[in-house]
C-alpha cells in the first residue's frame, strides 16, 4: 500500500511528465521521482525529447548512490525493451532500487513487461497509484496506442451565444489576447494542427506556434477536398512549419506541396483515412482548429477526444455556429461531455471537457 510520501511524490511525477508535452512524440510523456530509504526525495526527471534518456534515467542520475534501497515513483510502467535507449526496468534494478510504484501499466506490447522484470529481480512493484491523473496527463499517447489513431482535441472560440463570426463574416477578434496566447500553447503541445477549406479561404491562417519558447512546430494540415482553398502565397506555405494538404483522390494537387489524396466521405474527406495517414507520419496528438463542418465530421466519426472552448462575454445574435452536423439529429444523440476544467483568461472563459463515453463506446 502506497504511503503519503509516495502519493506526494507521484503527484510531482505527474507534474514533471507534463513538462515534456509537445517534445516527446511519438513517445509518451513520463515523470519519475526517486525517494531514498528514509523517504526523502533524492532525484527527479522527466522524458524531455524523443530519442533522449527516459524519465527514470534522469531521476537515477540525479539520485546517484542514494537511489539504492529507495523507491521510484513513475507515471508509466518502466519499459523493458531496448530501442534508442536501454530498458529502464533494468536500470532501476542495477541502481539497487528496492521498490517501484507506477501509475499506469504500459499498453504498448513492444515496451511492456517492465513490472515483470522488476519482480523477477526481487523488486517490490505496485501499480495504479494516481492512475487517473497520470492517464489524463498522457491521454495523447495512450489514445494513439490503444486506438491506433491520434488523440484529437477540438478547439474553438465563440461568443456566449455560440457564434464564431458575425453575420458579415468578421471574426477578429472574438476572444482576448490572453485566450489567443493560450491557443499557441495548445499548438505547441500538438503534433499537428488541422483546419478545413472554409477556414483556409476565410482566414488564410498561419497555424504555426508563436510566443512559446522552445516550441517544436506542429505539422500544419489543411483538409482541402477539392484542392481549391490553398493557393500559391497562402500563409501555410511560408516554410515556418511543415504543411500537408489533404485532397480527394480525384483532385489535382497544388504543385510543389506535400499533398495526400484521400477517399471521399459524406460532405468531405474520410476522417479515419486522414487520421490513419497522420498516425503513420508519427502524429500522436491533433489540434482541430476549424471550422464548423470539419468539426462536425470529426464528431460524426467519433474522433473527438477532448474539447477546449474559449467563450467570450459577447453576443452576436447571428453568424456561423460552432458546430455543423456531427451526425446528431435528436437530443438523445447529443454528444454529452464531462467538464474537466474551467478557468478565466482575461475576460474570457476556457472550458475543457471530454466525452462522457469512451471512444470505443461511441
Amino acid at each position: 500500500m502506497a504511503t503519503e510520501a509516495e502519493a506526494a511524490a507521484m503527484r510531482q511525477a505527474v507534474a514533471l511528465a507534463a513538462r515534456g508535452l509537445g517534445s516527446t512524440s511519438p513517445n509518451p510523456v513520463v515523470g519519475c521521482v526517486i525517494l531514498d530509504a528514509s523517504g526523502a526525495v533524492v532525484g527527479e526527471g522527466f522524458h524531455q525529447r524523443a530519442g533522449g534518456p527516459h524519465a527514470e534515467i534522469h531521476a537515477l542520475r540525479a539520485a546517484g548512490e542514494r537511489a539504492a534501497g529507495g523507491t521510484a515513483l513513475v507515471t508509466l510502467e518502466p519499459c523493458a525493451h531496448t530501442g534508442r535507449t536501454g530498458p529502464c526496468a533494468q536500470a532501476l534494478v542495477d541502481a539497487g532500487v528496492r521498490r517501484v510504484v507506477h501509475a499506469v501499466t504500459d499498453p504498448n506490447p513492444r515496451a511492456a513487461g517492465g513490472g515483470a522484470t522488476l519482480r523477477a529481480a526481487g523488486v517490490d512493484v505496485e501499480a495504479g497509484l494516481l492512475a487517473e491523473e497520470a492517464e489524463a496527463g498522457n491521454a495523447v499517447w495512450l489514445t494513439s496506442v490503444r486506438l491506433g489513431r491520434p488523440h484529437v482535441t477540438w478547439k474553438y472560440a465563440a461568443t456566449l451565444d455560440g457564434r464564431t463570426a458575425a453575420a458579415d463574416g468578421t471574426s477578429r477578434w472574438i476572444t482576448s489576447a490572453e485566450a489567443r496566447a493560450d491557443v499557441h500553447r495548445l499548438r505547441a503541445a500538438a503534433d499537428a494542427v488541422v483546419v478545413g477549406s472554409g477556414t483556409a479561404r476565410a482566414d488564410d491562417p498561419h497555424l504555426a506556434v508563436r510566443g512559446v519558447e522552445g516550441a517544436v512546430q506542429p505539422l500544419r494540415v489543411v483538409v482541402d477536398t477539392e484542392a481549391t482553398a490553398v493557393r500559391p502565397g497562402a500563409r501555410v506555405l511560408d516554410g515556418a512549419a511543415p504543411t500537408l494538404i489533404a485532397v480527394s483522390e480525384d483532385a489535382t494537387a497544388l504543385p510543389g506541396t506535400d499533398t495526400v489524396h484521400l477517399p471521399r466521405a459524406e460532405g468531405g474527406l474520410s476522417v479515419p483515412a486522414l487520421l490513419d495517414v497522420l498516425h503513420g507520419r508519427g502524429v500522436r496528438g491533433v489540434l482541430l482548429e476549424g471550422g464548423a463542418a470539419l468539426a462536425g465530421a470529426f464528431v460524426a466519426a467519433g474522433a473527438v477526444d477532448r474539447v477546449v472552448g474559449y467563450l467570450a462575454p459577447a453576443l452576436l445574435g447571428a453568424g456561423p455556429a460552432v458546430l455543423t452536423g456531427g451526425g446528431i439529429s435528436t437530443i438523445t444523440e447529443a454528444l454529452r461531455l464531462d467538464v474537466t476544467g474551467c478557468e478565466r483568461l482575461g475576460p474570457d472563459l476556457r472550458i475543457t471537457a471530454v466525452p462522457s463515453t469512451s471512444p470505443k463506446e461511441r
